[in-house]
């Protein structure tokens, strides 16, 4: 889920930014679809390629450290036999219990290292294929990023012929409120997986989301008018 509500939240945010830039720049709705759903297509992928490689590097570093730590306990028995006593004399095992454990624990092979993984080296292997993680990725990019462009696409269908004759400007109010409730269920869902109280998710990403694109909206505005003078 964590990969949906990322993708989503980013979605939204860069593409409403790319709108408002452009609204603020004063240019054309054919301009404002073209850029938007450049960024949908280009800024996505890039995002989905970043979730791949950083799983598989994860998971490449996961596998390296347990090589690792397989061949410690190939070579070195007694000294990872050490270490479990005192990883687990840490937690308050003693006496005979804690020889037990210590035995039950170094009997299996695979098991050892899997406590030697999580104990010592705190880590955790990822089961989920980086394949599936860029695509959840680049799914909830596009979906949830399309709604800042909504209201463009209905106008551009509906009136296809007098795509020069419309009011940006008044399109990319009606985004901004139709983005604003995209940043609230986000930020809702946002809250799930990271365990904050939902009021907080929701006004994260709404603060944030339209701090961004306040920002966009304004430098859309002054380099139009810097560059527009050139």
């Amino acid at each position: 889920m964590g990969e949906l509500v990322y993708g989503g939240i980013d979605g939204s945010v860069t593409t409403f930014a790319v709108v408002s830039a452009a609204a603020g720049a004063g240019l054309s709705t054919a301009v404002v679809l073209i850029l938007g759903l450049a960024n949908l297509i280009a800024d996505g992928f890039a995002m989905s390629v970043g979730a791949y490689l950083s799983k598989q590097t994860e998971r490449d570093n996961y596998r390296k450290h347990r090589e690792i730590e397989a061949w410690e306990v190939d070579h070195l028995p007694e000294k990872e036999r050490e270490e479990i006593r005192e990883i687990y004399a840490r937690k308050g095992f003693e006496g005979d219990l804690l020889d037990r454990v210590v035995d039950t624990i170094t009997a299996d092979k695979e098991r050892w290292i899997d406590v030697m993984m999580k104990e010592e080296l705190e880590m955790v292997e990822d089961t989920r294929s980086p394949l599936a993680s860029a695509a959840a990725t680049f799914a909830s990019f596009v979906v949830v990023g399309t709604v800042p462009l909504l209201a463009f696409v209905v106008h551009a269908f509906w009136n296809p012929s007098g795509l020069h004759l419309a009011a940006p400007l008044t399109l990319f109010w009606i985004a901004a409120a139709m983005t604003s409730v995209g940043f609230v269920v986000i930020g809702w869902m946002k809250s799930r997986v990271t365990n904050v109280t939902p009021w907080r998710g929701m006004l994260e990403t709404l603060v944030l989301g339209s701090a961004a694109a306040t920002l966009s909206f304004v430098a859309g505005f002054l380099l139009e008018k810097w560059l527009g003078a050139l």
